[in-house]
């Protein structure tokens, strides 16, 4: 947005980042056509069952939420990491996350990528399974995050301030397991997700069921919230998204990636909030890097050397 890449008319609007809001709990699930291949983090199993559908005349369909959002990177990672190349091999679509179900289940795709409750909706329903959930493809990994315009936040720096340590104290209270019944009841009603809470409550505390025979309970792949400073915004990771956009075409190699963390990223406010609040010393970061990042097929991403991340990169748009 800070840079106008999917703005209207391309206009910047600059924004800051005051907040990493989670990490994990995404899932990427596959259609019952394919439940007998065994595809899991590992989708190579798919590969050649989407080029023979592919070559039989039929369009293969992964869904994500939004081009060069985190759901359109974790699922772009997953199939090339098996090999598939999700500009060539695969048609990749923009679906809004609660249409994920309903489209699966008339047929219009054959995979997605997108948060729960989605993919234990889909479980529930016996239209597809979840192969992986995106811990399994980065554990730990960040995900959604607190985005605020960087004109208002620079004019109501009081309320911005109140605004971001409002929700870290909720970040602190959604990371408690005995929070988590009554977290499921309040976003499940109508005015927000409008599912059952049952669709929601077991993979906010790690109780997996892939749909496909395998179960887990107590992950620690659950999605977290708060504890050992899952709400800082990292630098280092602000980097891997924008190095994954250029994997993918979708911004410039020459990009002083640099600059424009620097003016977006605002750790500073956030080391202020968690200040005011008293947050616990092991809960806020020493540096702004969380440094290299293992990824479940091995691949390692350096903040200090991205180039070297993309140079390991088999399929890719850049050279």
């Amino acid at each position: 947005m800070s840079l106008g890449t999917v703005t209207a008319e391309n206009k910047p609007t600059p924004m800051y980042i005051l907040a990493r809001l989670n990490y994990q709990c995404q899932g990427i699930s596959v259609s019952n056509e394919f439940k007998g291949l065994d595809a899991k983090a590992d989708a190579s199993p798919l590969k050649e069952a989407f080029a023979k559908k592919k070559a039989a005349g039929k369009e293969v369909k992964c869904a994500m939420t939004f081009p060069g959002g985190t759901h359109d990177v974790w699922i772009r990672y997953w199939l090339a990491a098996a090999g598939i190349d999700p500009d060539k091999d695969v048609s990749t679509i923009v679906v809004p996350p609660a249409q994920m179900v309903a489209n699966m289940k008339v047929g219009n795709m054959d995979a997605f990528c997108v948060g729960e409750p989605w993919n234990d909706q889909l479980v529930h329903q016996n239209i597809g399974y979840t192969a992986c959930t995106t811990g399994e493809v980065w554990k730990d990994h960040p995900e959604k995050t607190l985005g605020m315009r960087a004109d208002w936040v620079d004019k109501n720096p009081k309320a911005a301030m109140a605004v971001l340590m409002a929700v870290m104290e909720a970040q602190q209270w959604c990371e408690k397991m005995e929070n988590k019944a009554e977290m499921a009841n309040i976003i499940g009603k109508r005015q927000w997700f409008n599912v059952p809470p049952a669709d929601i409550i077991d993979r906010i505390k790690g109780d997996i069921d892939y749909g496909d025979g395998r179960t887990v309970k107590g992950s620690d792949l659950l999605m977290k919230f708060w504890n050992g400073g899952v709400s800082y915004p990292y630098q280092s990771h602000e980097l891997w998204f924008l190095t994954e956009n250029q994997r993918w075409g979708k911004l410039p190699m020459d990009l002083d990636t640099k600059a424009i963390i620097g003016k977006v990223n605002r750790e500073d406010l956030w080391r202020s909030a968690a200040k005011n609040i008293g947050a616990a010393e092991a809960d806020v970061p020493k540096t702004t890097s969380r440094g290299k990042e293992t990824f479940f097929d091995g691949k390692v991403f350096d903040p200090a050397d991205p180039k070297a991340y993309l140079a390991s990169l088999q399929i890719k748009k850049v050279a």
